[in-house]
């Protein structure tokens, strides 16, 4: 569920102050200028069309019929397919026609975009083929189509592809590491404190970022020291108050409430649906 900050619906009870976004990790961080931003994506500002940065809006294809979509993702243009590859993962009973169609189109359009989505898409459907189609594409060219592939196999089958969540930790691409870090951290709760406390020290801020909020979630002197270390010497602002966060953080409590991710119906940019998105911490 989303975290308003906000006093929450009377019938609910008061507010869990674990979801208040001053817990957040980057909160009350002021900038300098652009150059203490790390952007999350690699954009390039003014070149994509009204119609490319509407693709990820289902609406205008939400009442067209399964065959209607399936003949877009493999013959519509770039954004026809990127827009079909989505709603496909919204069909109430696809049969294996969208899934083989999906697991195809992810492995070999030309188009980063539409492969990435039909991973997502693949992971809100599930099965086998779903499962050996994000596989294959963990070794994708484009790192966002990786970073979704791992998206797809954590919400497949967790503790299965426990191994390949550890090998994707040495990925060149910080999105890729921090969603194998949060899956790890998801799987293993506790036992994930040595690959947490080596990506502190990731050359990536938001690796960084992520790794000592999950570090509020283990009960260890090591992990207290290290979030301290942190929390005094990171170069990032973002990671030296997530850090001090963290120490505030009880344990237990924080591995029960830990989804490291926002609804959903809240993604504002492709590829941000669950693992891809900020915690609502």
């Amino acid at each position: 569920m989303p975290c308003d900050g906000g006093d929450g619906d009377p019938e609910d009870g008061p507010p869990d102050p674990q979801l208040a976004p001053e817990r957040s990790p980057g909160f009350g961080v002021d900038p300098d200028g652009l150059a203490d931003i790390e952007v999350d994506r690699d954009v390039t500002i003014g070149e994509a069309t009204p119609e490319e940065l509407m693709a990820s809006d289902t609406d205008p294809v939400a009442d067209h019929p399964q065959s209607a979509l399936l003949e877009q993702v493999i013959d519509g243009d770039h954004v026809e397919r990127r827009r079909a590859a989505l709603a496909l993962g919204d069909v109430e009973t696809p049969d294996d026609r969208v899934v083989e169609t999906l697991a195809g189109v992810a492995q070999s359009d030309e188009d980063e975009d539409v492969r990435q989505f039909a991973v997502e898409s693949l992971g809100k459907i599930g099965g086998e083929v779903a499962e050996r189609a994000a596989l294959a594409v963990t070794s994708d060219d484009d790192p966002w189509v990786r970073a979704e592939a791992v998206v797809t196999l954590d919400r497949l089958d967790r503790a299965a592809h426990e191994d390949r969540m550890a090998e994707a930790l040495d990925d060149d691409h910080h999105a890729v590491r921090r969603n194998a870090l949060i899956s790890l951290f998801k799987h293993r709760g506790q036992a994930a404190e040595e690959v947490l406390v080596e990506a502190a020290g990731d050359p990536s801020e938001r690796v960084r970022e992520w790794a000592v909020h999950m570090l509020a979630g283990v009960d260890s002197d090591a992990a207290r020291e290290r979030l301290r270390r942190a929390a005094v010497r990171d170069e990032s602002d973002v990671v030296r108050i997530t850090a001090g966060n963290a120490l505030d953080e009880d344990p237990a409590r924080f591995r029960r409430s830990f989804r490291g991710a926002l609804s959903e119906e809240t993604r504002a940019l492709p590829g941000e649906d669950l693992l891809n998105r900020t915690p609502d911490l």
